[in-house]
């Protein structure tokens, strides 16, 4: 059994707009251990988002309980949630989130530049496939470029763990089996913790353990005992 890394029981967010009360997370449990490679299913609203959020200590819970390893991400700190981010967790979303002035290089290094043991910028972007474009700016890149520059800055730092929501949502099938092979290549080579959410379902072919979120919670999780590489999935 491999080391336990997220822990939730009873997670609980509710947001209120006005006099209205919205329950984005109902008492949510689940577990994820060391290495994984998990996807989140589920409709727009079903909380995949918010989870992501709380685990990665973007967001706070209302109630229950979350833990990284013995970090408790419900009771800590702002400044406690900081140094948990800048440590431990590495973020991909759908916007890319770079730098329009900076290369591709720079923007790596804007994180290796307050990462505790990080990797060169080179090395990082060779990992996805970028020796080639180190010094080319967003504008000079494609759209996969772009999202493979960001997964770069992310995993430049040695994450921990790493969270993407919607890597792919704003690329085409091919370009998006491209930045699927490099988180799947971050996954397997480092053994970091990978949390992917997404809408497109054959995503989850790629998977260890599948979880489908509905209604807050987790609904139900499928486990593949066989993962698909990115480039044997069928959009």
């Amino acid at each position: 059994m491999k080391p336990l890394v997220f822990a939730a029981h009873s997670l609980s967010k509710i947001y209120h707009v006005g006099s209205v009360e919205i329950a984005a997370l109902r008492e949510l449990d689940l577990n994820i251990f060391e290495g994984e490679f998990i996807v989140l299913l589920g409709p727009s609203g079903s909380g995949k988002s918010t989870l992501l959020n709380i685990l990665g200590g973007l967001d706070s819970a209302t109630s229950g309980a979350a833990a990284w390893r013995d970090h408790n991400l419900v009771a800590a700190s702002d400044e406690e949630l900081t140094l948990y981010r800048r440590q431990h967790v590495g973020f991909v979303f759908q916007s890319y989130n770079l730098i329009p002035s900076l290369t591709a290089r720079e923007n790596v290094a804007l994180v290796t530049d307050i990462a505790e043991r990080p990797m060169k910028p080179e090395d990082a972007l060779s990992r996805v496939g970028l020796d080639a474009r180190m010094d080319h700016f967003p504008s000079q890149l494609s759209g996969g470029e772009q999202q493979r520059v960001a997964i770069a800055r992310a995993i430049a730092k040695r994450p921990d763990v790493l969270l993407c929501d919607e890597p792919t949502g704003a690329l085409d099938s091919r370009t998006g089996v491209t930045v699927l092979a490099a988180l799947d290549e971050v996954n397997r080579a480092f053994g970091t913790t990978t949390i992917v959410i997404t809408h497109n379902i054959a995503i989850a072919a790629m998977a260890d353990r599948v979880m489908h979120m509905a209604d807050g919670q987790v609904a139900r999780v499928d486990e593949n005992k066989q993962r698909a590489r990115p480039e044997d999935i069928r959009w």
